[in-house]
């Protein structure tokens, strides 16, 4: 293939400005957190806790879910869990598994977060689209979710 088609191919553009707004939302986002004392990923594990049945996901899910290998997830629940944001409780008939359960300090600093960290939603990203484009929007990331990381789907819905 010619390289100077290559290079103009579209479809780098269209990962290109995909990846681009990613980093430039978590730029504008970024603050919300910190300013909590949390990390982008404690919001995103803490915010999955609190929408899941019973505040509470096994690890192997929850890792799936944030994209962490289970030693990471692991260090996760852990500072987690230091902080008093979470708790640990073995599954069920399964001695080897245990779920990451939301605390109620926990749950009180998502509700701390969320109002500001929503309104940064807003006005950096769903905001910023009509009802049409971010229904489009959110279809075409299901459509990639699914196929890039088809783990994900059943427990994060």
């Amino acid at each position: 293939m010619d390289p100077k088609r290559l290079f103009e191919d579209p479809r780098l553009t269209t990962v290109g400005l995909f990846l681009e707004a990613h980093e430039g939302l978590i730029a504008k986002l970024e603050p919300t957190w910190k300013d909590n004392g949390l990390s982008g990923l404690d919001l995103n594990a803490l915010q999955r806790l609190s929408r899941s049945p019973g505040r509470k996901l096994r690890m192997t899910d929850l890792a799936t879910q944030t994209g962490l290998s289970t030693s990471g997830v692991t260090r996760l629940v852990d500072r987690l869990e230091r902080n008093g944001f979470v708790r640990r409780e073995p599954a069920p008939g399964d001695r080897r598994s245990f779920y990451a359960v939301l605390t109620a300090a926990g749950a009180t600093r998502v509700a701390r977060v969320l109002p500001a960290y929503l309104d940064g939603v807003e006005r950096w990203f769903t905001g910023l689209l009509t009802p049409e484009q971010l229904d489009a929007m959110v279809e075409g990331l299901r459509i990639i979710r699914d196929a890039v990381n088809p783990e994900a789907t059943a427990s994060s819905e």
